[in-house]
């Protein structure tokens, strides 16, 4: 497979895929997290649709980021959580279903808000005489597509054939991550001697990014009344993000491949950042004491 059809095709095919795993994870009882944890779901939700790009803006002012970074940042920072925070939870012994619910939600309401956020990025920093657009019907319906519809076949064939669904997910979450893997390696390719500048400058700024969502988590979250292992989660959700959508928006919508390097940066950083949160979790007995907690 050349570079183009690993982009323009085996990107959008793998997100496909890993979010048909993470419908094969979800029963509609999953969804009463809603009910049972409103302001979990309510504080993860504003800081993963609001508040994160709009912190990713301030440090992109702060940091003098070029353009295509700044907006490459915006992006990233839009996504919504990856479907690997799932895990990262259950190893950190976090409260599972609403990272579950969190996920879902969040990858629902980016249909709408990552082309939002990505127009409004683009409206911000780019040159206008040569500024790029982003088709907002077709990342729309193409969201529409590798999201709600593969989620719904998830939960369709998890209904109708559990044995598959508990096969396939682990299956899909592991192609997903070698796809990403590939995509990254191809970028410093053809990136050439701009690749490190690049990832020098893009990397300060996702570390800032990821630091800012797990404060965001386990210090407002407690802020607001959340239990130690519900604000762990909501980190997780705001640190752990979709790399692959950030990378699929930059690259086959907006075909820059100066706006992916944040994706591709932050991919990489956020599993660092995700084991430091799991060794915490155990040292500090989070999860343990959720009996203890007030919801």
């Amino acid at each position: 497979m050349g570079s183009g059809a690993l982009i323009d095709i085996g990107l959008p095919l793998s997100l496909f895929l890993i979010m048909v795993g993470m419908g094969m994870t979800l029963t509609p009882k999953d969804f009463r997290e809603v009910v049972i944890a409103p302001r979990g779901t309510f504080y993860g939700l504003v800081c993963q649709i609001l508040l994160l790009p709009l912190i990713a803006l301030g440090v992109a002012l702060a940091l003098d980021l070029s353009p295509a970074l700044a907006v490459g940042l915006i992006v990233i920072a839009a996504c919504p959580g990856g479907t690997t925070s799932n895990l990262f939870v259950y190893l950190g012994r976090g409260d599972v279903a609403l990272s579950i619910v969190l996920t879902v939600l969040a990858s629902l309401i980016t249909i709408v808000t990552l082309p939002a956020f990505t127009g409004w990025g683009l409206e911000r920093f780019q040159d206008t005489a040569k500024a790029l657009e982003l088709p907002v019907m077709r990342t729309i319906i193409t969201l529409f597509v590798i999201i709600l519809l593969p989620v719904a076949i998830g939960m369709a064939i998890r209904h109708f054939r559990q044995n598959w669904a508990e096969k396939g997910e682990k299956a899909v979450g592991l192609l997903g991550l070698a796809v990403m893997v590939a995509v990254i390696a191809l970028l410093l390719v053809e990136l050439g001697e701009e690749a490190l500048e690049l990832f020098k400058k893009a990397g300060v700024s996702a570390i800032i990014l990821n630091v800012a969502g797990i404060i965001l988590g386990m210090v407002g979250g407690r802020v607001i009344g959340l239990s130690r292992d519900q604000a762990f989660t909501v980190a997780i959700e705001l640190g752990i993000k979709n790399g692959t959508l950030g990378l699929m928006v930059t690259l086959t919508l907006l075909h820059s491949e100066a706006m992916s390097v944040p994706s591709a940066v932050y991919g990489v950083l956020m599993f660092a950042f995700g084991f430091l949160m799991i060794g915490y979790a155990r040292l500090t007995g989070i999860g343990k004491s959720r009996d203890q907690d007030p919801a």
